[in-house]
């Protein structure tokens, strides 16, 4: 269950795939005979620098994925150099990866109805010195994710003849979560008022998403957050200026890795067009579909000054915990690394449209 939460899409899936393989439609401009020594992948981001131009996105129940997941991640990003952000819907809360690491890190924010918890919530972030706050807008409506629903996916999971089936024929992660700090969502379970058990967590959980969601609430936000501000979920360069007049520092071109509206566009073929209209202006971040450094590569070249990882760092979480995200991000980081000198580059600051053959996206 906790498998296929990460690795499938909404309905069909046909966004979700589309993020991935409208990467294969870009082709790089392979430059030769030039000075491939002395390489670099920082970059300053939000005005913080990091060691390449990537962060860890947010993630829901990774603590399900791997006892204590948020705070493993966290851990693995903070030893690469990158940043890491923590879900509202994570299992070990704010206070726990912020006693657990030693550099600030960055909150998502679902905007829900209790306005009350959002606000303790926001308060919660910045006492914990999280550097940027990231408010996540493509959720107001969740999507129908068919494995989700057949897995009947709640945390902790329901003990069913389904669930039961999982568990046995995975007694190593049984006995691993054991030993887990939490296994309820910890940014939730005892700071909201009425909610003391699972079942009035699960309730109050389903009726929050709030719908009435509008630019007006980015105000509201921004009057209790001074810090940095990411939106997340850009799919349209209309919505990335109202991005830019609502006083944010930085958009994310993301549809959710394809877990919400299925029939939408890739995020990488949106990309350039969004860029253009409001890169002079703000920091355009890209998520999803990315699966490895030339991916990466990509992003950057079609005006992404920062991409995002979720799946591929889950998936290395899933399989080895704290080493596994490493391992995950070590291999992104050499295929950057690589592919670029390949391009001529050497600075990943200088790295545009002059590295593509062409624009595949281009109307």
């Amino acid at each position: 269950m906790f498998f296929e939460y990460a690795d499938t899409g909404s309905w069909t899936s046909s966004t979700y795939i589309s993020n991935e393989n409208d990467f294969k439609n870009i082709k790089f401009r392979q430059r030769v005979a030039r000075d491939m020594s002395n390489r670099s992948l920082d970059v300053n981001i939000l005005g913080q620098k990091i060691n390449m131009p990537l962060a860890l996105s947010p993630i829901g129940i990774c603590g399900l994925q791997y006892p204590n997941g948020e705070i493993l991640a966290a851990k693995a990003a903070e030893k690469k150099g990158i940043p890491f952000t923590l879900s509202t819907m994570s299992i070990c809360s704010i206070e726990d990866v912020a006693e657990n690491t030693s550099k600030p890190f960055w909150f998502q924010l679902y905007m829900m109805k209790d306005r009350s918890f959002m606000d303790k919530l926001i308060k919660r972030a910045k006492d914990a010195n999280c550097s940027a706050l990231m408010v996540t807008l493509d959720l107001q409506v969740m999507g129908q994710r068919h494995n989700d629903i057949r897995n009947n996916l709640e945390a902790p999971p329901k003990i069913n003849l389904n669930t039961i089936q999982q568990f046995i024929s995975k007694p190593k992660w049984c006995l691993d979560m054991l030993k887990a700090k939490r296994l309820n969502f910890g940014n939730i379970m005892g700071h909201v008022n009425n909610v003391t058990n699972l079942s009035s967590l699960a309730s109050w959980t389903a009726d929050q998403f709030d719908p009435t969601l509008t630019w007006n609430d980015i105000g509201w936000i921004r009057d209790r957050w001074q810090g940095k501000l990411i939106l997340k979920g850009i799919m349209d360069k209309d919505d990335a200026k109202l991005a830019v007049n609502a006083g944010a520092n930085a958009i994310i071109v993301s549809n959710h890795g394809g877990r919400q509206l299925d029939g939408a566009p890739s995020t990488i073929s949106v990309l350039s067009e969004i860029s253009e209209e409001v890169k002079n202006k703000i920091e355009v971040h890209f998520d999803g579909g990315i699966r490895s450094g030339q991916d990466v590569l990509k992003a950057l070249s079609l005006g992404a000054k920062c991409t995002y990882v979720g799946r591929p760092y889950v998936y290395g979480l899933g399989a080895k915990g704290q080493e596994g995200v490493e391992l995950a991000l070590d291999i992104i980081y050499k295929e950057l690394d690589l592919s670029m000198a390949m391009c001529g580059e050497t600075d990943v600051s200088k790295v545009g449209i002059h590295n593509l053959n062409g624009n595949p996206f281009k109307k």
